[in-house]
């Protein structure tokens, strides 16, 4: 009787291959690229601040001139003209906080009726909705103006803050968020309680729809604050003008000046603050979507 031997054959483990992490430093560069790129224009306004209307075009175009021109440039800023520019700020921080807070409000009610009521044209009305989506707003400035000036309210704040309420990509995101995060069971469970539609819709959707709210809120209210063409067309009463505008007729004024009359500084200088309230909103929001990353995710 014969016994086999068995020899064991040390297998060499396979060697990383070199793909993946090149895969990866390609990843990382273009991610880099993509940083540096929306990047650029930001630190070119900020860098643009600190000169003054010659040094704009005389000097280094992406580093600073004087850290002092920059607070002389934000003093004239808000004295110019009897602090034309804090008038146009104020009525822009109403335009966009008016009609950030109405189209959410539309948004939540839209999107979730269309999420948990049946009702007839239901379906219909929701794909109206979506090709709503796919209409250009400027498009609908000329028809949207015909329509107020029948009733009096072109070269309002109404002009601006009424078609601001319609957000169809925030009916359709509101929507969709209520049907993978609301269960039926738990708005039933609330109804068995004794509980009405809206005291359902107030203390057990909305707290768990915050993530989706806010994301509403903020594109509405970007929307707004950044919104140039409608109210160029509504508005004639530079009192009523938002920052877009505003600055806008400043930049026209100074292409027609020259020398230190022209008013570029403080156009650079106002784009530049007319920002950071956007970027303030944003930080200070942006744990509310992480809070909402998770939702959804247990059963």
């Amino acid at each position: 009787m014969t016994t086999a031997a068995t020899t064991a054959v040390a297998v060499p483990a396979p060697r990383r291959r070199p793909t993946a992490a090149k895969g990866r430093v390609t990843v990382n560069v273009v991610m880099v690229a993509m940083i540096l790129y929306f990047l650029l224009p930001f630190w070119w306004l900020l860098v643009a601040s600190t000169k003054n209307n010659d040094a704009l075009f005389t000097t280094a175009a992406l580093w600073f001139r004087s850290p002092g021109s920059f607070f002389t440039n934000l003093q004239q800023l808000f004295t110019y003209d009897d602090g034309e520019y804090l008038r146009w700020l104020g009525n822009t921080a109403v335009y966009a906080g008016v009609s950030g807070v109405g189209a959410t409000a539309v948004a939540t009610l839209a999107g979730y009726a269309f999420a948990k009521y049946r009702f007839p044209g239901r379906n219909l009305l929701f794909s109206s909705l979506l090709g709503a989506i796919m209409v250009p707003a400027t498009a609908l400035a000329i028809p949207t103006y015909l329509l107020l000036s029948k009733v009096a309210l072109t070269n309002t704040m109404w002009a601006v803050i009424l078609p601001s309420l319609l957000n169809p990509f925030g009916v359709y995101l509101v929507r969709v968020y209520v049907q993978e995060s609301l269960p039926d069971e738990l708005l039933e469970a609330a109804r068995v309680d004794g509980a009405g539609e809206m005291r359902v819709l107030l203390s057990v959707a909305l707290p768990t729809l915050r993530p989706a709210l806010v994301t509403v809120l903020l594109f509405s209210m970007v929307g707004t604050w950044n919104n140039f063409f409608l109210p160029l067309v509504m508005l004639n009463n530079d009192k009523l003008f938002p920052l877009t505008v505003g600055l806008t007729s400043w930049y026209q004024g100074a292409m027609v000046q020259s020398g230190a009359n022209a008013l570029f500084s403080l156009v650079v200088v106002g784009s530049l603050v007319a920002i950071l309230p956007l970027v303030i909103a944003f930080l200070l929001l942006q744990r509310y979507w992480r809070g909402g990353l998770t939702v959804g995710s247990l059963k």
